[in-house]
């Protein structure tokens, strides 16, 4: 417990986070939640001196300036304007249910708005060609080389996020049959979602699991499907640097790692003229305008190929007599 927060606002932060998780929220998320709001009550008593039973409106709007004002002492950098989005927003939603805790009488935010942030542009993106080179870097790795074509092959096959892919345990995948698949079980916000395996990605994996995992497995690999030479799960900063390594390997520096290739094959499949419906469905998404995302990616891609191969793009424009004959 932080020194600026007092037991009874930390007893009610538990109990708001026993709220949370019964209501079906992950414990990632609530746990994300509790440090905003802690974060918040620790600025609440060093600049305004308040409690967190005497916060208004305009202390609220104070809290917004500082997030859009505040630069990180060690990167000297900005919050991004998400971020800032989502602090304010958790600090509304905590005092909403304060009220239906019966520790408020009444919301004192309930016309407080939370600032506005840009729609995400999806800019770390490789082409199929890019894939393939990409997949081909783990060749000469031995048998760590291919858990990493494993690992790569379900990022771009199962298009799952990077704590997924750490989370996957063996009873989670199906190999056997006709319908391959794997249970993304422990997805973003606690939701999950069966994504079929196709035989590209089922052969590898299925070989990574016959050939490598045993020879990796020990006592705390537990039922984790991919581990680490010390026979332990993968945590999320491992594979960020596994699939940074192999994206350098191949000359491909597009500012991301296990996003680059979710975001791809997401990209992938809106060309080829997958729904979006569908597509929401595959990457998880609780909220459509999320992966329409992809649309105006696509949309961008289509221009720069008709700009370099439609012949309506590569002639120029006819001179102001061609409409002569026309008006004669």
């Amino acid at each position: 417990m932080h020194k600026s927060i007092t037991v009874f606002e930390q007893s009610i932060l538990e109990s708001y986070g026993e709220r949370r998780l019964a209501d079906g929220y992950s414990v990632n998320t609530v746990e994300k939640q509790s440090n905003n709001l802690q974060l918040f009550l620790i600025w609440l008593h060093t600049q305004t001196q308040q409690c967190l039973t005497g916060v208004n409106q305009k202390h609220f709007d104070q809290y917004k300036v500082y997030l859009c004002r505040y630069v990180s002492p060690k990167t000297h950098a900005k919050l991004n304007p998400t971020t800032c989005r989502k602090r304010a927003t958790d600090v509304r939603t905590f005092y909403k249910e304060l009220m239906f805790m019966g520790i408020l009488k009444s919301n004192p935010l309930q016309n407080a708005k939370s600032p506005k942030a840009p729609k995400p542009v999806v800019r770390a993106l490789l082409t199929q060609e890019q894939i393939e080179w990409l997949m081909s870097q783990t060749v000469d790795f031995g048998m760590y080389g291919l858990r990493d074509r494993a690992i790569l092959e379900c990022y771009y096959g199962v298009a799952a996020r990077r704590m997924e892919l750490a989370q996957l345990t063996l009873k989670d995948i199906q190999l056997e049959g006709e319908k391959c698949f794997v249970l993304v079980e422990k997805g973003k916000g606690g939701k999950g979602r069966y994504i079929p395996l196709y035989p590209r990605t089922a052969f590898w994996l299925s070989q990574y699991l016959k050939h490598v995992r045993p020879k990796l497995a020990s006592l705390c690999s537990s039922l984790h499907v991919f581990l680490d030479s010390r026979g332990k799960k993968f945590n999320g900063a491992q594979l960020s640097r596994l699939v940074r390594k192999y994206l350098l390997m191949a000359g491909l520096d597009v500012g991301a790692a296990c996003n680059a290739l979710r975001h791809s094959a997401a990209t992938h499949l809106m060309e080829h003229g997958a729904n979006v419906r569908d597509i929401q469905e595959y990457l998880g998404h609780s909220d459509i305008s999320t992966t329409q995302v992809y649309l105006t990616v696509t949309q961008l891609q289509l221009r720069k190929t008709l700009s370099r191969c439609h012949p309506v793009a590569l002639s120029e424009a006819p001179k102001g007599l061609a409409v002569k004959g026309y008006l004669n």
